[in-house]
């Protein structure tokens, strides 16, 4: 077993919006990046992707729409569905991928 603290980990990356595996659970991956002001480009998955927000806060555009997600909560991208992220983003985001 091992302690990671995430806020610490994501405050020692070396730039926004690269994301690093910081553990592995069977085939799954858990990410952490940081965010910041910047948008982020639209991409689409063969696997559905959770996008946890650990604090700030992440304007999450899906289609037409723009989903506020605020600290604490999970926002789960279906398989296939397009998304990205809008500016003014900021934060520390946990992702959850294979």
């Amino acid at each position: 077993m091992s302690l990671i603290d995430l806020l610490a980990t994501s405050a020692e990356l070396p730039a926004a919006w690269r994301s690093t595996v910081v553990g592995r659970f069977g085939n799954a991956n858990f990410k952490l990046l940081r965010m910041d002001a910047g948008a982020y480009e639209e991409e689409t998955h063969d696997f559905a992707e959770g996008l946890l927000v650990l604090d700030g806060s992440m304007r999450l555009s899906i289609g037409e729409e723009i989903v506020e997600v605020g600290a604490g909560q999970l926002y789960v991208v279906p398989a296939g569905v397009a998304h990205a992220v809008a500016p003014g983003s900021r934060g520390t985001l946990a992702i959850l991928d294979v």
